[in-house]
């Protein structure tokens, strides 16, 4: 299935510079391992040591948060979009 991954602008040195790719992926899991593979060091800015997804990143499916849906877990289909948020904290 074909997955487009939008890449934010910290993370697309990782990418090659590219701000969206293709990956093929039957759920999250397999589509950060499947980043990782492709583009070695996303994984560990992704999820932690357990495999969990970092506080600071949020994933949106087709613009749902996909720790709302089933985490990691959660489903794709082909044609899906997944957006890498980084939190953005500060104050002034």
């Amino acid at each position: 299935m074909a997955i487009t991954v939008r890449i934010p602008t910290p993370l697309r040195r990782l990418a090659n510079g590219q701000g969206e790719v293709t990956v093929e992926a039957k759920n999250i899991k397999e589509l950060i391992d499947a980043l990782e593979s492709a583009y070695p060091g996303f994984k560990e800015r992704l999820v932690d040591e357990n495999g969990e997804l970092r506080r600071f990143v949020n994933l949106y499916l087709n613009d749902e948060d996909i720790r709302f849906l089933k985490g990691i877990d959660t489903e794709l289909k082909d044609g899906d979009t997944l957006s890498i948020v980084p939190a953005i904290a500060g104050g002034f």
